[in-house]
């Protein structure tokens, strides 16, 4: 079997902490980026990599607080004739436990790789140790979406290729979490005097374009879940003048308790409020 990559070694900066008090997701996407982008260098899908045709699962396992030091191990774990899927474990450097598992697709149908590229990469091929993907089903319009950040697209976001980056448009969706949370009665306010934050623990974000610099962007938010004191958004980027999306992000988090780090019921009144967001989804398996 062939052997796991390490792809990034790095530590988690105070200033990389959100409001729930660990690792915000965007910053977990820029490591990913560089992750992403070394194993694809490494078995010759460099012109790939920046595909605009890319999916995200990501499933987290436990914290990373700030000090927490980490690495990335990559390998491809499966290949078919239209796409690439590589695995990424993000590892806590200090006890070797995988925090969160990622994997990643490349859509390579519009550019079919070279007989001698897939044959090495069919060589290459890991075992995928994670869980599987949990498919969610998806909302059948976007009748009922709140808008939860507007603005526009500054150079510093794009990467070399002139995409924007996997952490600008995560960024935008951390954004979108926080408006539909208050939104729905939990606000900074209520965050600060109850305690509680919205931890994240499933994402899949699916990438069909990228903005270019300057242009103005949309996000809008859906609630897809109501649980017990879980909630899954759906936010989707677009262009607000032609409506044309460019990614879409399916985030599913609970109530945290900041002092227990558990789990905490959503009160009645957040839960009202969020029922009203809900947006109806495609049956499952559609």
């Amino acid at each position: 079997m062939a052997a796991w990559m390490e792809t990034v070694r790095s530590v988690v900066s105070p200033w990389e902490c959100d409001v729930t008090e660990h690792f915000t997701i965007a910053y977990y996407f820029d490591r990913l980026a560089d992750a992403a982008s070394t194993m694809a260098e490494n078995i010759g899908l460099r012109d790939n990599a920046g595909s605009a045709l890319r999916r995200f699962h990501v499933r987290f396992a436990r914290e990373l607080r700030a000090g927490a030091s980490f690495h990335i191990l990559s390998a491809p774990i499966a290949l078919d004739e239209n796409s690439v899927r590589l695995g990424h474990q993000i590892v806590d450097s200090a006890d070797g436990e995988v925090t969160a598992w990622a994997e990643e697709t490349l859509d390579h149908a519009a550019a079919p790789l070279s007989r001698d590229l897939s044959d090495e990469i069919g060589r290459r091929l890991s075992h995928w140790p994670g869980p599987a993907v949990e498919r969610r089903p998806e909302p059948v319009a976007t009748d009922g979406f709140v808008a939860t950040a507007r603005d526009r697209i500054k150079p510093m976001e794009l990467d070399a290729g002139g995409k924007l980056t996997l952490a600008a448009f995560v960024h935008r969706f951390t954004a979108g979490s926080i408006q539909g949370l208050a939104a729905i009665g939990a606000t900074s306010s209520y965050m600060q005097a109850e305690r509680r934050g919205y931890s994240t623990f499933e994402l899949a974000l699916r990438i069909t374009g990228s903005p270019q610099s300057a242009a103005p962007v949309l996000v809008e938010t859906g609630i897809a879940h109501l649980g017990n004191s879980s909630i899954r958004f759906v936010h989707r980027m677009s262009d607000p003048v032609s409506g044309t999306e460019y990614a879409r992000l399916s985030q599913f988090g609970v109530q945290l308790d900041l002092d227990t780090r558990r789990p905490a019921a959503l009160p009645e009144h957040l839960r009202a409020a969020a029922a009203r967001l809900r947006v109806p989804l495609a049956p499952q398996g559609n």
